[in-house]
């Protein structure tokens, strides 16, 4: 199969500095509104980087379910792979591919776990359905076939049948605290416009990439 001649030219929209916001939240809370207002598929979905502790880069799709000053929270199993792999080297890159608007929002930096009241607020958010599946799912380990989820799926069930499912001792979220932000425009020609927010202090400095 020959892909080469794949090709799509990038002509929605540009990005200069001047549009820019100062402050790199607010830029991406601006483009995050605009993806939800052009109805972008799973608009909160990213790309989540992490590092095995033989060097080897990961890398899955993961739910933005948070962002603030604080930084941006997703949660996972605490015994996944990704959690693994966080615990050795608390560091990530998360990647918005928004496609359909020729956008992409790249993240950067350290990553820590929120708090059990945190984790415990989100949770009980969440459709019953997917509370269960916390319990049941020891993500990323190896398992005969689907019929053991659907076995633990009965249990559970039963076992939490009336009132609150509580929080597992395992699940929770992780917080990325972004040290830099990329902002990635599709132009015509592959002369993309691309601007790097890195921290600096208490301020951030913009830079022009080149494609």
């Amino acid at each position: 199969m020959d892909i080469g001649a794949i090709r799509k030219e990038y002509t929605q929209s540009g990005l200069s500095r001047k549009d820019l916001k100062r402050d790199p939240l607010a830029q991406f809370s601006l483009w995050f509104e605009q993806a939800r207002t052009a109805e972008i598929k799973e608009v909160n979905a990213m790309c989540l980087a992490t590092v095995r502790p033989d060097g080897m880069p990961q890398v899955r799709t993961v739910l933005l379910k948070i962002f603030d000053q604080q930084g941006f929270v997703f949660f996972t199993n605490y015994r996944s792979a990704k959690a693994n792999e966080l615990a050795d080297n608390p560091q990530a890159s998360v990647l918005f591919p928004w496609y359909d608007l020729e956008r992409q929002v790249r993240i950067s930096g350290p990553v820590e776990k929120i708090s059990k009241q945190e984790s415990f607020k989100y949770f009980t958010s969440r459709p019953r359905g997917s509370q269960l599946g916390a319990w049941i799912s020891e993500q990323s380990q190896v398992i005969s076939g689907r019929s053991v989820l659907q076995t633990m799926l009965r249990q559970m069930k039963e076992k939490f049948k009336a009132g609150t499912i509580p929080l597992p001792d395992a699940w929770g979220g992780y917080r990325i605290k972004p040290v830099s932000y990329e902002f990635w425009q599709g132009r015509a020609n592959r002369l993309h416009d691309r601007f790097l927010y890195q921290q600096d202090g208490d301020e951030w400095r913009i830079d022009r990439l080149a494609p």
